[in-house]
């Protein structure tokens, strides 16, 4: 006989009791349709295992539920990214996971209280033998994975081909502006300052720590410059013995010396004429070599070893360094006439310690140079290992911070990486980890409002900074002008003036 309506069940007859069933309702059937089940409270601990998820422990390297049960999930499922759903609050309803108990298709899914708030999150294991479940699916997808991952390689080779060798066999610029990841008022500020020199045809002094980007703003202003067809030539100066560095920038004649080739050697000046000659780590030069390079560059002309013959060249000079030129000079280890000679441009580029904010970028970009050239997806960094980097001194600037990327791409067993990954790597190298900067919109800021002191006249800074420097010698001396004139080491006049018209 057929069930009569007044003898089914009722459903409720509230909102929240028909949302409470079919919760009740979704949970069983998942429950009973998946492979398995796990839940994790807001902190991403595991609080409940179902029985089917169960199977699955000692694949992971645990012999009981009570092992399993109470730890953080990153710990014990690798891999996962549930961390992310409880951040977010986004679910994530169809994905691969891979470790060491296989492969599965999984969904994640926020699990939230009455006010809507985030308190926790469900894992569910929808397949655990996709390779034969859902072969079609996985068939497509690797066809796709491949064709992508041969696309990178191919514009990386493109790439490689285009910039740094071009169909004459000539040296060429292998990076442009673009190369420069960032955004920050620093990085803004040295990429303007670089892209006015590009636009000259004086010497640019590139100034700052190892491992800011010196060489490559070189190769851009070198690519934005009307030069840019040209050759460029670099040479690193502290990488080339001293006895070799005069034959290193001015060439060797024809049977210079015994053993020297029948045809002789090109230098430096030679092979850049047309281009640009970056000289890096200027300040290694040694003395004896600085008055040679001096006359060079101002009679445009060399004279190879072993030559009584001067050969003009027409080369524009990008030098850099990241010792103290201005001290060296006033310690005789730099030659004056040299310095004012090169200091015509200087640039002086950030430390990355000055742009913290733009390191989600520069991760990013190093992430991806990591994925082309092992042809692997790049590495995804969560929310706390992020804010780790945002906080660190970065000492070695972003030679460092690439160092710590790819020690941690290469260490970790899957696309997720976590600060403990990386305060392990930091400690390893001797470097005790700085707090994490939770919230880099601030950095942002404090940049920006750093850089907009700048953004005025330069008459009203220099005005400001003059006043300071009388207020504060005034202080010092008690009020007495004539120490203060001295100290300050302008006139008794100059001093009255100032004091009587600040403008």
């Amino acid at each position: 006989m057929p069930l009569l309506i007044d003898d089914a069940p009722a459903l409720p007859l509230d909102a929240q009791g028909i949302l409470e069933l079919a919760a009740r309702s979704m949970f069983h059937l998942f429950s009973s349709v998946s492979q398995g089940m796990f839940l994790v409270d807001l902190s991403g601990r595991i609080v409940w295992v179902n029985e089917g998820y169960q199977r699955f422990l000692p694949d992971l390297g645990f012999s009981s539920v009570d092992q399993f049960v109470g730890r953080m999930v990153e710990e014990v499922i690798p891999n996962t990214g549930m961390r992310r759903v409880l951040e977010t609050g986004n679910p994530v309803l169809i994905d691969l996971l891979t470790n060491k108990a296989g492969t599965f298709v999984v969904s994640r899914i926020p699990l939230r209280d009455d006010a809507g708030a985030v308190i926790g999150a469900i894992g569910i294991v929808l397949f655990d033998h996709p390779e034969t479940t859902l072969q079609p699916l996985i068939s497509k997808f690797a066809l796709l994975q491949r064709d992508l991952d041969d696309a990178r390689r191919e514009l990386a080779s493109q790439r490689r081909r285009t910039l740094a060798v071009a169909g004459d066999g000539e040296r060429r610029a292998k990076y442009t502006f673009a190369s420069f990841i960032g955004s920050s008022p620093a990085a803004a500020e040295v990429k303007r300052q670089a892209r006015r020199a590009a636009q000259s045809s004086s010497p640019v002094l590139l100034l700052g720590e190892t491992g800011t980007g010196k060489e490559l703003l070189a190769h851009a202003i070198h690519a934005a410059s009307s030069r840019a067809s040209g050759p460029f030539v670099s040479v690193n100066i502290a990488a080339v013995p001293d006895t070799l560095l005069e034959a290193e920038f001015f060439g060797v004649a024809p049977g210079a010396y015994t053993g020297a080739s029948a045809k002789g050697r090109d230098g430096k000046f030679k092979l850049a004429d047309g281009g640009t000659l970056f000289l890096d780590e200027i300040g290694d030069m040694p003395q004896s070599l600085q008055a040679k390079l001096l006359r060079a560059l101002q009679e445009g002309e060399i004279e190879p070893l072993g030559s009584n013959k001067l050969v003009p060249f027409n080369v524009r000079i990008l030098a850099a360094t990241s010792r103290d030129l201005a001290a060296q000079v006033r310690e005789g280890r730099f030659r004056e006439d040299l310095f004012y000679r090169l200091h015509v441009l200087p640039v002086r580029v950030p430390p990355l310690r000055a742009r913290r904010s733009d390191i989600p970028a520069l991760v990013e970009s190093l992430g991806d140079d990591l994925a082309l050239r092992n042809g692997t997806p790049p590495p995804e960094l969560l929310p706390d290992a992020m804010a780790l980097l945002a906080g660190q001194p970065w000492r070695g600037n972003i030679r460092e911070l690439r160092n710590v990327i790819e020690q941690a791409v290469m260490r970790s067993e899957g696309q997720s990486i976590d600060a403990a990954q990386l305060e392990r790597i930091l400690r390893e190298a001797g470097v005790e980890p700085a707090a994490p900067v939770q919230d880099t919109t601030t950095v942002v800021v404090a940049e920006a409002e750093d850089a907009s002191r700048y953004l005025r006249p330069l008459a009203e800074q220099v005005a400001e900074l003059e006043q300071r420097a009388i207020a504060a010698a005034m202080k010092a001396h008690g009020g007495n002008k004539l120490a203060t004139a001295r100290q300050l080491g302008i006139s008794r006049a100059t001093l009255y003036g100032r004091l009587e018209n600040p403008e």
